[in-house]
């Protein structure tokens, strides 16, 4: 997808504040080009976010936010976590369904990514763009974390991919995996993997995570439909940094 596929949630932080853009400045990932979109943000007291939606035709937003459609979609992409003072404060994360009065950062939405943590896990959560993946922020519903710790001073990317595929029922099955750059870099086609430490398949039989149509799950009705894109947020931090490559986007119809 190419640079006017994508449009800026509303009530992004500024680039004043956060700073962003295409940089050969933070090392890509395997098989990558020269460039990245990265992140840094200049202001201590800087909390929100930035992030970008998918801008196409079925894509804006897909599928009825009011009543049950079928289908879902797909969002995939390699997110970092770049080392800063302290290795706290900052969550790049993939976008699925998000809704609200969007596209905007207050939106609630499917999110995987990089957990504010140090050592950080990917995690699956269901929480508004703004609240990144801060666990101590009560917003954020944690619905999954991989078992395996990561180390910031290791600059891994992780190429991830969040399907949201909407039950006939009203029920929302997400489906997380990821694929290994070091064995698998871009350019070469991917081999997605289920992650470590993410629901079994139980009880439902397949693998992921099952946001019911009783709101037993997470106490709030599952995300039908909506935006499909990524975000960075950062919670009173400064010279926090993040970067994302090889994103794309699908839909299921």
């Amino acid at each position: 997808m190419g640079q006017q596929d994508w449009a800026d949630l509303d009530s992004s932080l500024t680039d004043a504040t956060l700073k962003r853009g295409v940089t050969a400045g933070i090392a890509g990932p395997a098989g990558g080009n020269s460039f990245v979109y990265g992140y840094n943000s200049l202001d201590a007291e800087a909390v929100g976010a930035h992030g970008k939606v998918v801008d196409l035709t079925g894509f804006t937003p897909t599928g009825s936010l009011l009543t049950v459609p079928d289908g879902g979609g797909s969002v995939r992409g390699c997110v970092k976590r770049v080392s800063a003072p302290n290795n706290m404060g900052m969550s790049p994360m993939l976008i699925a369904c998000a809704q609200g009065s969007g596209p905007s950062v207050n939106d609630y939405a499917y999110l995987l990514g990089l957990s504010d943590a140090d050592p950080y896990e990917i995690v699956l959560a269901k929480a508004p763009i703004l609240s990144g993946l801060a666990e101590a922020d009560e917003n954020v519903m944690i619905l999954a974390r991989s078992s395996t710790q990561y180390s910031m001073g290791d600059g891994l990317w992780h190429h991830l991919r969040l399907d949201a595929i909407i039950q006939p029922n009203g029920d929302v099955l997400l489906q997380a995996f990821e694929n290994d750059l070091a064995t698998h870099p871009l350019g070469t086609a991917p081999v997605w993997t289920e992650i470590p430490g993410f629901p079994n398949g139980q009880p439902s039989g397949d693998y992921g995570y099952i946001d019911d149509a009783l709101f037993v799950a997470t106490g709030l009705a599952p995300l039908w439909g909506g935006y499909w894109g990524w975000a960075y947020a950062v919670n009173a931090a400064i010279n926090r940094r993040g970067a994302f490559d090889a994103l794309e986007a699908y839909r299921v119809t």
